[in-house]
């Protein structure tokens, strides 16, 4: 039953996308009489499971604006190919757009429909306003100030509003929702059959939103304490992901365009493994290697390449895709002749071994974090483990107490070992941050939004600098903080794009770093 109502959720909610947008392009569409003009209680589930679908990038846009960008970006992947060249931080304007589409098109006017017909103390309008979060804190972390307050508004000239007000309201969604969703009776179910990530489970939802909560927390722990303190310790009190059970992830289908978008990217082999987590993997002797990637199609080993690589060097066969690992097999599969994509396989949303992560440095922050933080991050990577499937007690004490430290990836460049911190807890504050900034990252594979963010916060973990950076912004050895805002904003909303940038406080470049991104 679930999967006939997914197959029907696009085709529906791509009639309901007519009836806000925040763009222009889209105000007159109420006039037509072929799009529905009035939303019912029937219309809301399926408008949830779109706007579900399209914040956590659906097949239609993963390429372009998650592979091709962040995922580069925090060094999980580099590109194989010389056909872009993003990986030199080189970029396509018109990407930039894609997410504004995601975000102000696909997912806002689903969700701002939502609660504009519900009960603003529903469960409804609980899940709606966590997606809204979920889905804007991973735009306005990507681009800085952006239109927020008037999103999904059917007005001409949207302003922009900038970051701390975004990151307070954000803080106060969450705050009400999770309030709203306990005060519910015991068991009670929000879009049973149409919920993509927890098929309605209350309890669940609750978990995420408050270790969505602590996620936010920690993103703002240097520009303003206090509060992230004040934010931190209430996501602990009321409940956070503290077992794989908690995880989220997201249903796919071979329906429209919902497929896994990584399993998608990866049957194209025109990326690899980065040298940089290699180095990590590699050097821990990580049972996650051969879980996270698979070995190269023609040597059968593990082999990297370096984020960077000139066009003359990915001319080169070491550097090309057959010679190098793809991702693992929970996406891809090589049958001999072909690569066949794994299109159905949960997307991760979020996982519970972050929440063991964020609380550990928030233990070292001072905070209130339930727990110290050794224990946590000791927590941190036993949970990580036990999601991929490594679940042997021994196997796993072994790597948390191990002196290993990363090892030179064995790429085309002999590069040498990216970093020399070890697993086991460290005597310093400032390793055991290291350390927790690296094993969070190795755990929050592959999602590259959050890992590249959290890199721009930390300095967490070390990477390699770049072979070669074709932007001028961004020399070689340092790193990109930022994607410019789109094109279309300058011909459609140029007076509020002005004062975007001038609440950005530099050039509207990639070299700019965001509000929270103070080191």
């Amino acid at each position: 039953m679930l999967e006939k109502m997914r197959k029907s959720t696009i085709y529906t909610s791509l009639l309901a996308l007519s009836l806000l947008s925040c763009t222009k392009d889209f105000q007159d569409v109420n006039t037509d009489p072929n799009n529905i003009t009035v939303i019912t209680q029937r219309e809301l589930p399926f408008m949830f499971a779109k706007a579900q679908s399209s914040a956590a990038m659906n097949r239609s846009f993963y390429q372009t604006v998650q592979n091709l960008g962040a995922d580069l970006y925090a060094q999980y992947f580099a590109l194989t190919t010389n056909s872009f060249s993003t990986d030199r931080y080189l970029l396509t304007p018109d990407w930039q757009r894609r997410f504004w589409t995601v975000v102000y098109v696909d997912t806002a006017p689903q969700l701002k429909s939502i609660l504009e017909n519900t009960d603003p103390k529903s469960g409804e309008a609980a899940l709606a306003n966590i997606m809204w979060v979920y889905a804007f804190h991973r735009l306005t972390d990507h681009f800085g100030p952006i239109p927020y307050f008037g999103a999904a508004e059917a007005n001409d000239v949207i302003p922009y509003d900038p970051m701390d007000k975004i990151y307070a309201d954000f803080f106060e969604k969450l705050t009400v929702a999770v309030a709203n969703l306990k005060g519910l009776p015991a068991g009670t179910k929000i879009f049973q059959g149409y919920d993509l990530i927890f098929d309605g489970d209350t309890d669940r939802w609750i978990r995420f939103a408050n270790s969505l909560r602590l996620r936010l927390a920690l993103r703002i722990a240097k520009v303003d304490a206090s509060k992230a303190k004040t934010e931190a310790e209430a996501a602990v009190a009321a409940g956070l992901m503290s077992s794989n059970s908690h995880n989220a992830s997201m249903l796919k289908s071979l329906s429209g365009n919902d497929t896994n978008g990584l399993a998608q990217v990866a049957v194209w082999n025109e990326f690899s493994m980065s040298s940089t987590i290699a180095s990590y993997l590699k050097g821990y002797a990580d049972p996650r290697l051969g879980i996270y990637f698979q070995p190269s199609y023609t040597g059968k080993v593990f082999n990297s390449v370096r984020n960077g690589a000139t066009a003359t060097d990915l001319g080169n066969v070491r550097n090309q895709s057959g010679s190098n690992s793809n991702v693992g097999t929970y996406w891809v599969r090589y049958n001999g002749a072909a690569i066949e994509g794994n299109f159905t396989q949960n997307f991760h949303v979020m996982c519970a071994a972050e929440s063991f992560f964020l609380r550990a440095e928030g233990a070292l922050n001072g905070w209130n974090m339930g727990g110290e933080a050794k224990q946590l991050y000791e927590d941190g990577i036993k949970t990580s483990m036990e999601q991929w499937g490594v679940t042997e007690s021994a196997q796993i004490n072994s790597y948390i107490i191990s002196d290993r430290v990363p090892a030179a990836p064995g790429d085309y460049y002999n590069s040498a070992a990216v970093a020399s911190t070890p697993v086991r807890w460290a005597a310093s504050p400032a390793e055991q941050r290291e350390q927790i900034g690296i094993q969070k990252w190795l755990a929050i594979y592959p999602n590259g939004m959050e890992a590249w963010a959290e890199y721009r916060r930390t300095g967490f973990p070390k990477m390699y600098p770049l072979i070669q950076s074709d932007n001028a912004d961004l020399p070689v050895g340092t790193f990109i903080k930022r994607l410019p805002y789109p094109l279309t904003e300058a011909t459609d909303n140029l007076t509020e794009l002005n004062k975007g940038r001038a609440l950005l406080g530099g050039t509207d470049n990639a070299a700019t770093k965001l509000w929270w991104d103070v080191d």
